[in-house]
């Protein structure tokens, strides 16, 4: 069937006229949105919106981030005849799932994206979808909290990172990739009690009342632990995810601006995921990969497996609730 279906499908990101079900177009051809869902600015009927954000003017070290949702949707590709491993449901089958482009911003004009971006992903919510955005550096996680707070409330946040991103920053209309969830903090939008930061591995004494799971202790504790601790500290709280590839060790994904060794494995992260599920997800975005570092795409097919995943999350949390 597969096989048949591969014959007859072309360009489904446009074709396509359903916004369920798995796509067997050849993986190597055709238009290239995430998962090969449908692209539309239409959010009717639609239960998650993927949204690309290529922005990296906020970075402290190597850039390339702007390319990272056009290759995280590449990348996706070679997943999106399958339904998600290692789940208990297909989220591409039971749920409306469609790429809803990129943001559309003035480059010229950097003060004013953080508006762009925050109304962006309010249209969204307003229509009673979720979302999952393509970064971009990790800057635009802020404006995006700012959206998800103005709908539910302080939320709390569950960061995968090698960096805190939490350094002293009182000016709130500096862009920065290192320290826009102090600001977060700060400004009452997260919930600092009940979040988690996993796979640290730089210093930053200030937690700011967030709990830091370092990347030594999820090797020492493993997956099963440290999923259980996570869970312990969300509780049933809205929580927005936001996974910087960065999380995982430079040997597993190159393709950032500031790798930091010591991280953590695609296995462990994998299990990590997957293992989340219950919790009170509302979105969730992967952030950082940088095509022009990733000389192998092995970056980018880690960004797509990761928003994979949080579509799963997503969808078990609709699927529950």
């Amino acid at each position: 069937m597969a096989l048949e279906d591969a014959s007859k499908q072309i360009d489904m990101a446009f074709t396509r006229n359903d916004l369920k079900g798995p796509s067997f177009e050849l993986t190597f051809g055709g238009a290239t949105s995430f998962l090969r869902r449908k692209y539309t600015k239409d959010l009717t009927g639609v239960d998650i919106a993927v949204t690309g954000v290529p922005f990296d003017q906020a970075v402290t070290n190597r850039p390339g981030t702007r390319l990272g949702p056009r290759a995280i949707r590449e990348a996706s590709a070679l997943q999106a005849p399958d339904a998600p491993y290692g789940w208990d449901f297909d989220v591409l089958s039971e749920f409306a799932i469609a790429d809803y482009g990129d943001l559309a911003f003035d480059y010229g004009h950097v003060s004013q994206f953080p508006a762009a971006l925050q109304a962006h992903i309010k249209g969204i919510l307003d229509a009673g979808v979720a979302s999952v955005v393509l970064g971009g550096d990790h800057y635009i996680t802020f404006p995006i909290l700012k959206a998800y707070a103005e709908k539910y409330g302080p939320i709390s946040l569950l960061q995968f990172d090698a960096h805190t991103d939490t350094w002293p920053d009182d000016d709130m209309d500096r862009i920065d990739h290192g320290t826009m969830f102090y600001k977060a903090v700060k400004s009452g939008i997260v919930d600092p009690k009940t979040s988690v930061q996993v796979g640290i591995r730089t210093t930053n004494e200030d937690t700011l009342g967030v709990t830091v799971i370092d990347a030594r202790e999820v090797h020492e504790q493993g997956p099963i632990a440290t999923v259980e601790r996570i869970k312990s500290i969300l509780s049933n709280n809205p929580t927005y995810l936001t996974f910087d590839i960065d999380a995982l060790d430079p040997a597993y994904a190159p393709g950032t601006g500031t790798p930091v060794w010591g991280g953590l494995t695609s296995a462990q992260c994998a299990s990590m995921l997957r293992d989340l599920a219950g919790i009170n997800i509302m979105g969730g975005d992967i952030v950082e990969v940088s095509p022009p570092f990733d000389t192998t795409g092995a970056t980018a097919i880690a960004g797509a497996h990761v928003a994979t995943e949080i579509l799963s999350l997503l969808g078990h949390r609709m699927r529950t609730t």
